[in-house]
């Protein structure tokens, strides 16, 4: 027994509270396995999976084919480094180039890589191309913005739990309110080597631009000879409707980051994509990563790419995603102050007055059905693309049942003891 009288336990939620470092907040539950659009604890409950890891099980898990190819490239060659070549590199970077209409791509492993890899492209081509004097070279970012929680990366956040405790930050980033095309202009100066801009915010709250912004950063950034970096880690890969979110509009980025849904809910792995002259900044030795490239990677990552054209998976995620919306828009519920989303990447903001996001979740966990909130209001819905109509069904109707019971829910926090799963 503990000094509080509870004994020691032994299950995986207490091995990793006791073990582990407490950066995240989990639901109180421990998953096991996973198909499809169903995960499963372990107790033996089946739930309906909303969340898709952050967009990174976009074809859904256990996906046969690509674990037929995760194993037999395993069984072959699994990592070899970037000192030399593989058979697999080639071909993968030759897919995801004529996807996305991009001249060059740099393989790396997470999307917060892919953007410090797309931060360095940007500031070295501001120097050597467009003359800007060495270590003087700034990049404009939005209010909102989410890329990933390293140093570089949250010296532009405007998260304040991000930069918490965590400085001295880097210098030359400058901050514009999103959606806002005159500000953009308006921070430009003779420094000014980029813009780094997500299509739709995700972390933010699933915060969509209005309409015509991206095309207007387009022209303002050619206009002033400034790079524009599209950010689609989340938004990528079909996750809103299309291939990515910036055809939306029309747009074609300088830079574009990939990542999350690039390595099929298998592996990490992520990309920046670059035109020739931007691509060419780097030289041997400039940059790299022991992992990035890999050939079970680029197997993964390639098969990845084929099965989102094949089966047609952006398509679809633009009509699951209008029947989501419509769906979540139908309840016009007190508690719900806007849904709001591209695609199926869909954001239920709640009134703190009524409920905590928190407590919705853990409610609709109960429900058999996973989310997350974000930023304490915002319920996440972004499922699995290969998510069915008669899914769909199942998860409004969870919500339903969680609205009928809203009166009776935490307005701040969790409905579940925290204490009880955090051992002595």
């Amino acid at each position: 027994m503990t000094s509080s009288n509870r004994p020691v336990r032994n299950d995986p939620i207490s091995l990793e509270a006791r073990h582990g470092a407490a950066n995240y907040l989990p639901l109180p539950m421990t998953l096991t396995r996973g198909a499809g659009v169903h995960l499963w604890d372990t107790d033996g409950r089946r739930y309906l999976d909303m969340m898709s890891a952050y967009s990174a099980v976009s074809f859904g898990h256990a996906h046969p084919e690509l674990l037929e190819v995760l194993r037999e490239q395993a069984g072959r060659l699994a990592v070899c480094s970037r000192a030399f070549h593989s058979d697999r590199l080639g071909p993968f970077l030759a897919r995801l180039c004529a996807l996305t209409a991009m001249d060059r791509a740099l393989p790396m492993n997470t999307g917060a890589e892919a953007v410090e890899t797309a931060l360095k492209a940007a500031r070295k081509w501001g120097h050597e191309v467009k003359g800007i004097a060495d270590g003087r070279a700034r990049i404009i970012a939005a209010k909102g913005n989410f890329a990933g929680r390293t140093i570089s990366i949250v010296s532009f956040s405007t998260e304040a739990q991000y930069r918490d405790g965590f400085g001295p930050f880097t210098p030359g980033f400058d901050i514009v309110p999103y959606g806002d095309a005159d500000a953009l202009e308006a921070a430009i100066g003779p420094d000014t080597a980029a813009f780094l801009v997500e299509p739709v915010q995700g972390e933010a709250g699933i915060i969509v631009p209005p309409d015509g912004y991206l095309k207007a950063a387009r022209e303002i950034c050619a206009r002033h000879d400034v790079l524009l970096i599209a950010d689609e880690v989340q938004t990528g890969l079909g996750r809103t409707g299309r291939v990515l979110a910036c055809q939306h509009e029309g747009v074609e980025p300088d830079l574009l980051v990939l990542g999350k849904a690039l390595g099929a809910g298998l592996l990490p792995v992520s990309a920046l994509l670059a035109r020739d002259d931007v691509m060419a900044m780097f030289r041997p030795g400039d940059h790299g990563s022991t992992f990035g490239g890999n050939p079970l990677a680029a197997a993964v990552g390639e098969a990845a790419l084929r099965i989102l054209v094949r089966d047609r998976l952006a398509e679809r995620a633009d009509a699951m995603g209008r029947y989501l919306l419509e769906g979540l828009r139908a309840f016009e519920h007190p508690a719900i102050a806007e849904v709001r989303g591209k695609g199926l990447l869909v954001g239920m903001e709640l009134r703190s007055e009524f409920v905590a996001a928190r407590a919705f979740c853990e409610s609709l966990m109960q429900e058999g059905v996973l989310s997350k909130e974000t930023h304490g209001t915002v319920v996440r819905f972004a499922p699995p693309l290969v998510i069915a109509r008669e899914e769909i069904d199942a998860a409004l109707d969870a919500v339903a049942r969680v609205l009928d019971r809203v009166p009776r829910l935490p307005r701040t926090g969790t409905q579940f003891d925290r204490g009880a799963m955090v051992p002595a």
